[in-house]
């Protein structure tokens, strides 16, 4: 039983690459958006605090960040959908 239980513990990337690579491109995505929106968070929050405003620039940069994550992000997945449609159509020449 010890044999067995330490060979259920291992990855086979192998079996599992599919799942693999789109948990990292999940992953991803999910950083590259919380990224753009924590860093124009405090972008806004400096401004405010060197400008003595009470929040204007803190909204105005939160979005800027939800629009330019989204806008990243975007830009991700077409390129990783891009990138399969040439790899599964590269072979059927």
């Amino acid at each position: 039983m010890g044999r067995l239980a330490g060979k259920e513990m291992v990855f086979n990337y192998k079996k599992n690459r599919v799942w693999a690579e789109n948990l990292s491109i999940v992953m991803q995505i999910g950083l590259t958006m919380a990224g753009c929106i924590v860093f124009c968070f405090f972008v806004g929050l400096y401004l405010d605090k060197w400008l003595g405003t009470r929040g204007i620039f803190v909204t105005i940069f939160t979005i800027l960040g939800v629009i330019g994550g989204a806008v990243t992000v975007y830009r991700q997945i077409t390129d990783v959908f891009e990138d399969k449609s040439e790899t599964s159509n590269h072979g059927k020449h």
